[in-house]
């Protein structure tokens, strides 16, 4: 152990360790959960601290060698060094502080070992007046939270569901001839193609990737400048505008200084609004992903439309059963988001007079949500969708079964004829067909063009010369 120094006395510290006094204080008062706050964040954190570096240069506040080392040991962070060194629990002060110091005596520390100097000396480096210069716990660690999470939004989770979007437009074009039987109210309804049922869903994914660029929009504005309580206090009045433009030029994503320095640290609605839009991604993948793990199922006694790929045995007792696991996966995953949605909500609402005080379990809660999402989602497509095959024939079998084909009836003999035929076929054990011809209400060529499921699939007018029908859900 080796003695170091903060505000409040000496505290021991690991020999072998790159933080300082503050962050040991944190690690002995908070020993909760196990879980330090994700690499994502970090990385985020380190950036955040380059670009201040950067900025506080430019105003003429930082020498160009303070900066130059600042800069230095935060794109070894960054690139995913030194995290080693960053054992905070989630669970901590509220506002951050104990990570924010952790971050600055990590930076502080490897800048006196390659400058040559004892770590733990401050030289030439001082975490509070050097690395911290001009911030507050209380603007950079919102401002970590939002440059992290959109940075994890634009290069982890959007491609993950722009590969899971192109996987099931394939399949969408794939299967585009292959007729099957629609289903409302897990009943039967009309025929539809299993394209166009794949189309719905490449659909929703395609509106999770655009959630996923609002969701970054919303994270654009930064607290960063509003130190202590959204005043300023201690800060250059270009500061915060220039870290805006710097972490722009890093990421590509255009943030900017928060027009109201009071409502970015005082509250976190934007983030809110974020976990939002991972709820209803993770409500789209669900539904994708029970309706295909239901089309799949059988292999026998079930719908069976649908041939899942084998990824792994389904059973510890009953030999050569497969279950549908990525969807099962999958599902779970959306659970989690939903939950940790809600756990963002939650923190959301805890923000008092002029600060938000759940910051760090608000960024554990995102980061999680978004990386499981992402990951949960690219296994989805190259582990399911990419291999399922339609069983072509039985869902021609389904289709030449439903009662349903009698909608199509309508524009020639009326809703309430059309109904009692489908009564009268389902209590006699009879096709549709064979009702209609038993009354005489068309001649056979005429019915088999009405009652030819793959001319449902297509929109189009009324048969000519048909009656108007009613419509029906």
């Amino acid at each position: 152990m080796r003695i170091e120094r903060d505000s409040m006395g000496e505290m021991q510290v690991p020999d072998d360790a790159l933080y300082g006094a503050s962050t040991q204080r944190a690690v002995l008062n908070f020993p909760v959960s196990g879980h330090s706050l994700p690499p994502a964040f970090i990385r985020g954190l380190a950036l955040v601290k380059l670009a201040c570096a950067a900025a506080n240069e430019a105003l003429g506040i930082l020498s160009a060698e303070k900066s130059r080392l600042i800069q230095q040991v935060a794109q070894e962070v960054i690139e995913g060094g030194l995290l080693a060194h960053f054992p905070v629990d989630v669970f901590q002060t509220g506002s951050g502080t104990s990570s924010n110091m952790n971050i600055n005596e990590v930076i502080a520390n490897r800048a006196s070992q390659l400058s040559g100097h004892p770590v733990g000396s401050r030289r030439p480096l001082h975490p509070n007046d050097d690395v911290n210069l001009g911030q507050s716990s209380n603007d950079v660690i919102p401002t970590a939270l939002h440059v992290s999470v959109a940075i994890a939004l634009k290069t982890l989770l959007g491609p993950a569901l722009e590969e899971l979007a192109a996987a099931l437009e394939a399949k969408a074009q794939e299967f585009r001839g292959i007729v099957k039987i629609g289903r409302t109210h897990l009943m039967d309804a009309t025929p539809l193609t299993l394209g166009q049922e794949f189309s719905g869903y490449a659909t929703q994914v395609r509106k999770g990737v655009d959630r996923t660029r609002k969701a970054v929009t919303a994270l654009t504005e930064l607290a960063i400048g509003g130190t202590a309580v959204g005043t300023g206090i201690n800060g250059h009045p270009e500061f915060s505008a220039r870290v805006g433009r710097i972490l722009t030029e890093r990421t590509g994503i255009p943030f900017r200084e928060a027009r109201n320095h009071f409502e970015a640290q005082g509250g976190r609605d934007d983030c809110v609004e974020v976990a939002g839009q991972l709820d209803a991604i993770a409500v789209s993948l669900t539904k994708i992903a029970n309706d295909i793990r239901l089309m799949g199922s059988g292999p026998r006694a079930g719908l069976a439309e649908l041939r899942l790929p084998a990824t792994q045995p389904g059973s510890s007792i009953m030999p050569g059963k497969v279950n549908p696991v990525m969807s099962e996966m999958l599902v779970q995953v959306c659970i989690y988001t939903m939950g940790l949605a809600n756990v963002v909500v939650l923190c959301g609402r805890d923000g008092h007079f002029e600060l938000n005080v759940t910051v760090p379990l608000m960024a554990y809660a995102l980061h999680e949500s978004i990386a499981c999402l992402a990951n949960a989602g690219r296994t989805f497509a190259r582990q399911c969708i990419t291999g399922i095959e339609a069983d072509a024939a039985r869902c021609q079998e389904l289709t030449d079964r439903s009662l349903m084909l009698v909608t199509a009836l309508n524009p020639y003999i009326g809703y309430d004829a059309a109904a009692s035929i489908a009564k009268e076929a389902l209590a006699r054990n009879k096709t549709l067909r064979e009702v209609v011809l038993e009354r005489g209400l068309l001649d056979a060529a005429t019915l088999d063009r009405a009652l030819d499921p793959k001319s449902m699939t297509r929109p189009g007018a009324l048969p000519h010369g048909s009656l108007p029908g009613a419509g029906g859900g």
